[in-house]
């Protein structure tokens, strides 16, 4: 125990450190992989270490390869970051170190996820009786929300797939739009139902999804149907038309998923839930609280109307477990696990419903800041319509763009990351964390402005 408080101690004097530091650091790691790999490899010792001098080491060495992407510039991928009470909240969680998997074994993180369930139902929304089980990430949220599709849609055209597989199973189809998020995809091969399975959709200029062409994709096909929508497109931050391709999934008896990694929390926002009008009325959503309502990884959400159909796939009856159809574990792809819904519950908890909504407000108008910043650049043009936090830009050329990305990497003030977007090259910006401030957005945009205004003349 001597050892543990000596460790915990200097654990949280090396958190705060760099913690305090995050704004003079660069936020774009310093060393490669390569570097890193190099910094890390060595043999096996055959003896052990004073484990506060361990601590130590791994901060220092680690140092180098670690972005800033829990700091108020990172505009890369759609990585949030993580409010204080969160990772507060996420600190106990390590030192508790619970397993989350059963109500008998840890009935507090239990109670945690069944509440903060139903907050997060009530935030967006949603139907009142969804179960929401904690995962992994948007990945797993898909996978879990998906898995109840095949089950629901195979016991309507008389298969159990939990008793009998796939094998000689109905074909199920999964109708997508062509700008759908790659998890989707994942998502049907893990579930062994095959990528041939997956009827691609045209989408706008946007990435929504064509309502036209979704009604004769729909009414030309036959078969247990599952139809993946999209909450935020990953690039454009588009929302498909939910009311009109929810109406059309109904009518021909689909499974109405919502891919909403990021976008979901539009509806927890009286600005912005006009972008969401429809899609409490599919069956399933998928959200990642790592990015929008800032939880540490790892926090996905997968949100089910019919609670029986996601425990089809997951719930599980054994002797030893003192466990029963209501442990988280019947929610989620996992037995032992963390125990995820504390940090969730803290955020909530800490931001209410007046502060979830300032916050996806927040968000928003940096993102818009940003995008009439970089319309205000010469040779800069925003290619996407700003509807939420997602923002676009390229230079005159493929070249010069991804060169720029470049140099923005390297200058180390703010990140962006490269995309391609209707076959050009882009720089795409995420506005995902919960610190970012007007200043931080004027750092970045003048960090942009220096690089460009120093690209060679093309």
């Amino acid at each position: 125990m001597d050892d543990t408080g000596r460790v915990l101690s200097r654990a949280h004097e090396l958190a705060a450190q760099f913690l305090a530091g995050l704004d003079a650091r660069p936020v774009w790691p310093r060393a490669t992989f390569e570097q890193m790999l190099a910094a890390f490899d060595a043999p096996l010792p055959d003896e052990g270490a004073d484990p506060v001098a361990v601590i130590e080491e791994l901060a220092a060495t680690a140092d180098a390869g670690l972005s800033g992407n829990v700091g108020p510039r990172f505009f890369g991928f759609v990585i949030g970051g993580a409010l204080p009470a969160a990772r507060g909240a996420d600190l106990l969680t390590g030192i508790w170190d619970q397993n989350a998997g059963a109500n008998s074994l840890t009935p507090a993180a239990a109670a945690v996820e069944v509440v903060s369930g139903r907050w997060i139902v009530e935030a967006l929304d949603l139907p009142r009786e969804s179960a929401v089980g904690f995962v992994t990430g948007g990945m797993m949220a898909n996978y879990s929300c998906l898995s109840a599709a095949r089950h629901s849609v195979l016991a309507r055209a008389g298969w159990d797939v939990g008793a009998r597989g796939l094998f000689g199973a109905p074909r199920v189809r999964v109708v997508v739009g062509r700008r759908r998020h790659d998890t989707v995809d994942l998502a049907v091969r893990y579930l062994g139902l095959g990528q041939d399975c997956v009827i691609e959709v045209e989408t706008d200029g946007e990435g929504r999804i064509c309502i036209p062409v979704l009604e004769e994709t729909l009414a030309n096909g036959e078969g247990p149907t599952i139809l993946c929508l999209g909450a935020g497109e990953v690039h454009s931050g588009a929302f498909d038309d939910f009311a009109s391709a929810v109406a059309l999934g109904r009518r021909h008896d689909a499974w109405v998923h919502v891919d909403g990694a990021f976008g979901l929390w539009a509806a927890a926002s009286p600005s912005y839930r006009h972008l969401t009008r429809g899609m409490a009325e599919a069956d399933s959503w998928a959200t990642d609280a790592h990015k929008t309502l800032n939880v540490p990884y790892d926090s996905g959400l997968a949100i089910v109307r019919d609670p029986a159909s996601l425990a089809a796939g997951f719930g599980v009856e054994t002797d030893y477990l003192i466990g029963d159809a209501s442990d988280p574990m019947s929610r989620a792809p996992e037995f032992s696990r963390r125990a995820r819904g504390f940090a969730v519950w803290a955020a909530l908890r800490s931001l209410g419903r007046d502060g979830l909504a300032a916050l996806v407000d927040r968000l928003c108008s940096h993102a818009t800041a940003l995008a009439k910043g970089f319309e205000a650049i010469e040779e800069v043009e925003v290619v996407n319509d700003v509807v939420f936090t997602q923002v676009m830009f390229r230079l005159a050329t493929d070249e010069r763009t991804s060169e720029a990305g470049r140099r923005i990497l390297a200058d180390g003030t703010c990140v962006v990351t490269p995309a391609v977007w209707h076959g050009r090259a882009v720089q795409r910006c995420a506005v995902s964390n919960w610190s970012t401030t007007d200043s931080d957005v004027e750092r970045s945009l003048d960090a942009v402005r220096r690089v460009v205004a120093g690209l060679p003349a093309g």
